[in-house]
């Protein structure tokens, strides 16, 4: 071999060595702070337990925290920025307005920030607290969290719309928010079971049960049986305070439950009932009733949420508090 042929081999197999050891989770790895922040993940684990185990409605919480900081601006911790005088963050965008659990996380960060100053992020924080609030109950994490996110500096309202799935979407409209995210329709079914704990409100849903159509109807595709059980706990007009379960009987427990209701045409939302009218979709809900298959997975989903439009690098900042912005 002449040494043309041999510089060609080694930088086609150099390549290829770089090709399979290429991170395909937005820079985001295992361990990231095992030098800078050893303790950093045992801290946040046994924070959020604590907090847990004060309230078992913590996991589906930090949870949607989470999910509703990916879907918009990625998961950057936008989604913890307070407004800053007339400009809305996210926030204050309607579908928000709802979510809770800002105080464990600034309760978790700040806890951190002592142990480790400017180090780990508002972000990392919101990630691995969403799995340690969910995996409480199992004594151990139940899935893997890479990290190296950084903190982004800008939150506004006016990013949600178009961003944020709704719980009215139809099948079509759910599929191609969650393309735009790198996402696929196996991903929509499975980290729509994170459903299975929680409560939503009245408001969310009540047109299913009263004018689906314009026409004072109810929606046909919800099952008749539940929806006079919801119509007794929503009376119409709905209480924007009242809350049902969204995973009947079983919304504090992490489980394949949600697939089963769905089946029976119990899904509370309308984005539910849009799942079983996609023939692809359909077949996943029938897979995901194994609870074995739906732990599994709902970890390679969240793996792959938890790595969207990510800050990496130099990019972006370790936010001191998580509610603003560093002061430069």
């Amino acid at each position: 071999m002449n040494a043309g042929k041999g510089h060609l081999v080694l930088s086609l197999t150099l390549l290829l060595v770089l090709a399979c050891n290429a991170d395909d989770d937005g820079g985001l790895r295992k361990n990231f702070y095992k030098k800078s922040c050893p303790q950093a993940e045992k801290l946040v684990r046994d924070i959020t337990w604590s907090k847990a185990q004060a309230d078992p409605t913590l996991g589906a919480k930090l949870l949607r925290v989470h999910y509703h900081d990916c879907f918009v601006r990625g998961c950057d911790g936008s989604v913890l920025l307070d407004p800053v005088g007339t400009n809305q963050s996210e926030k204050n965008a309607v579908p928000n307005l709802t979510l809770a659990g800002f105080d464990v996380i600034d309760d978790i960060k700040k806890q951190v920030e002592q142990a480790c100053p400017n180090t780990v992020s508002c972000a990392d924080v919101l990630s691995l607290a969403a799995r340690d609030a969910v995996s409480f109950p199992f004594k151990k994490p139940i899935w893997d969290v890479l990290m190296g996110r950084r903190d982004g500096n800008i939150s506004l309202a006016s990013n949600i719309p178009g961003n944020l799935p709704s719980p009215f979407a139809d099948f079509s409209t759910l599929a191609q928010i969650f393309s735009k995210k790198g996402l696929n329709v196996n991903d929509l079914v499975v980290l729509s079971g994170a459903h299975t704990i929680g409560v939503a409100h009245c408001g969310t849903f009540s047109r299913r049960l009263y004018n689906f159509t314009g026409k004072g109807d109810a929606d046909p595709s919800l099952n008749a049986t539940y929806a006079a059980s919801l119509r007794t706990q929503c009376p119409n007009p709905a209480n924007p305070a009242t809350t049902v379960e969204m995973d009947p009987q079983s919304s504090l427990s992490f489980d394949s439950h949600y697939f089963d209701i769905l089946i029976e045409n119990e899904g509370l939302f309308q984005s539910d009932a849009a799942l079983l009218t996609n023939q692809g979709a359909a077949k996943v809900v029938q897979h995901l009733r194994s609870p074995d298959a739906f732990f599994s997975e709902f970890g390679k989903s969240m793996k792959k949420m938890g790595a969207i439009e990510v800050l990496t690098g130099t990019a972006g900042e370790i936010r001191k508090q998580c509610r603003v912005v560093n002061q430069s």
